[in-house]
């Protein structure tokens, strides 16, 4: 989807089309702007110096999205709002609206597993669709039945996508890149020496930024390069399995299927502090923030039919170091005082002296709630995480 969290806004407030719009921040509660609503107005309605501005926000929040007046300034996801402000100070901020999100995330998916039933689910904003067997699927090189996507969900919710077109996943997100936003790109098997080659090692879904500099390092900048590389040096520079799956992308091949239904590896909750906090002088707020984070994390495994034996914590100190512990306990949960409680010890195995940026919890090992794996007697094998419930098991 084009600019998602960003096209969702648009459609509320129509008079921001055309400008550029960050979203990010907290979840809203209440919209500002509607307390600038005039009488028997509408949304549409509201006047757009209404709206908050991008040099006024103060705080550590990210960017979700930003529409495309905005990126033409440099402005893009996952940078830092204050970090934005410079670049483009009147862009108009808007918070995240997740219901709002997930409502229309349902709605386009559901347009698309009726025309294509084979759809891999990869967020809130992103699938993969296998229509090697949809009637027509093939004409014009699978182009006519991008355009029928494109069509349905536009009419539906008046946002769009775009889409890329080729013989596997690894391909297709490359190219469904290509022309954003309401493009459609079809690229085949021997389209790869001219169009996938020239393309940054970095557009390969998989190269990380960590990845992308060491090559650099070593002279290699393009997907073309890489695929210059002997099987053999990349085993030597990036191990066996990175070495090895480097030389395969970089030719353009990718066997994965798409997945109709996979369940998921763990479920998780952070969030970052508006101001650093320190596990002694800001005690209390950090045990609130941390009680909340549990509790939003158990709604998300109960709501989803989940539970979990793993339980862990993610910690981003002031200068960026990241410190993660995990403990597994002996039955399955999704009950938010256990999974504080186990949270609490695993706590106090990290260094608490330096001032923190952020707080997660996670819980892994996750089985269907009322499945035979999750209701089996507790093993032996487990370290138990069973305090007490009189005791005190966190520093905060």
């Amino acid at each position: 989807m084009d600019a998602f969290y960003a096209s969702v806004e648009l459609l509320r407030y129509p008079q921001l089309k055309g400008l550029p719009v960050v979203i990010g921040g907290g979840r809203r509660s209440v919209d500002e702007a509607i307390r600038h609503l005039p009488p028997g107005g509408t949304l549409a309605d509201i006047p757009v110096d209404a709206f908050a501005r991008l040099k006024d926000y103060v705080g550590r929040g990210v960017i979700t999205t930003a529409t495309y007046p905005a990126r033409k300034f440099g402005v893009g996801s996952a940078m830092g709002l204050m970090k934005a402000a410079k670049l483009c100070p009147d862009a108009i901020l808007l918070p995240v609206d997740f219901e709002e999100i997930r409502k229309y995330s349902r709605g386009f998916k559901s347009i698309i597993t009726d025309i294509a039933p084979l759809m891999e689910d990869r967020g809130v904003d992103e699938v993969y669709i296998d229509f090697t067997e949809v009637p027509g699927g093939q004409r014009e090189g699978g182009r006519t039945l991008a355009r029928l996507i494109q069509k349905t969900i536009f009419q539906a919710t008046g946002l769009t996508c775009s889409i890329g077109v080729a013989p596997n996943k690894l391909i297709a997100k490359m190219a469904s890149e290509f022309n954003k936003p309401n493009g459609i790109s079809v690229v085949y098997e021997d389209d790869v020496k001219t169009r996938i080659w020239p393309l940054p090692c970095r557009k390969v879904n998989g190269i990380g930024p960590k990845a992308d500099e060491k090559l650099k390092r070593l002279g290699i900048e393009t997907i073309g390069q890489l695929a210059a590389c002997e099987r053999g040096w990349l085993i030597d520079n990036f191990g066996k399995s990175t070495g090895a799956w480097m030389h395969e992308v970089a030719w353009g091949r990718d066997d994965r299927p798409v997945v109709t239904e996979s369940e998921p590896v763990s479920m998780s909750r952070e969030t970052t502090f508006e101001r650093d906090l320190h596990a002694v002088r800001d005690r209390a707020e950090l045990g609130e923030i941390f009680t909340r984070l549990c509790e939003k994390l158990a709604e998300d495994l109960q709501r989803k039919g989940y539970v979990g034996k793993t339980i862990g914590i993610k910690l981003r100190y002031d200068d960026f170091r990241i410190a993660t512990r995990d403990q597994t306990i002996d039955r399955f949960t999704d009950d938010a005082k256990t999974i504080r409680r186990t949270g609490g010890l695993c706590l106090k195995r990290v260094p608490l002296e330096r001032p923190l940026r952020l707080l997660g919890v996670r819980v892994g090992a996750l089985a269907r709630a009322g499945s035979p794996e999750a209701l089996a007697p507790a093993g032996g094998t487990q370290r138990p995480a069973a305090a007490p419930e009189s005791a005190t098991a966190s520093l905060f």
